[in-house]
């Protein structure tokens, strides 16, 4: 019983960074890099829908995406939510493709990430920290319920601790990593 309950926890743990690792893909480095921009919500036919079911977006320079959308009518929805977006760019419309210059990142604009990068990741932190919260919670149910000993609900609070060091190491780790690279000139 408290093994599912730890793994279910741990599932959830790991969703947690998966999120993170997901969110912080879409933050820009110096870098062309296709997942900026493919997760980006555009409005077509009343939905929204993200830009990589629309359109194929590649980036053939290291400062270059292209997005080309597969029906040509999206084309001005794909620019608007690019416009809307908080990346900072201005796509390029030639009627068939957007380009998508990326420009360098200014010293100041590399800080303002790193504490974009910061904010996710303490974001994550939280997340964590409330799936050990109600993991405990659980636990606490199952005492009151006489499911599980004192000791057992000890034992499982001390494990549902070590799960959440654990992903909380993990979520720092990716933040370091997303910070350093954003601050790589």
């Amino acid at each position: 019983m408290i093994e599912d309950l730890l793994k279910e926890t741990e599932e959830r743990m790991s969703k947690a960074v998966t999120a993170l690792q997901n969110d912080l893909m879409t933050i820009r480095t110096g870098r062309a890099s296709p997942s900026l921009v493919e997760r980006l919500p555009v409005e077509y036919y009343g939905a929204l829908t993200p830009l990589n079911q629309l359109a194929t977006i590649s980036a053939p320079e290291p400062r270059l995406l292209t997005i080309r959308p597969w029906d040509a009518s999206s084309l001005s929805a794909i620019e608007k939510a690019i416009l809307k977006s908080d990346l900072g760019l201005t796509p390029n419309n030639d009627g068939k493709i957007i380009r998508l210059v990326i420009p360098r990142l200014t010293e100041e604009r590399r800080q303002e990430l790193v504490k974009v990068v910061a904010r996710r990741v303490e974001e994550a932190r939280v997340a964590i920290r409330n799936c050990r919260r109600d993991g405990i919670n659980d636990l606490r149910e199952f005492q009151k319920e006489k499911l599980i000993s004192e000791d057992d609900f000890y034992l499982g609070k001390d494990e549902m601790q070590e799960a959440t060091d654990k992903f909380i190491k993990q979520v720092d780790e990716i933040g370091r990593n997303k910070e350093k690279e954003v601050m790589e000139v």
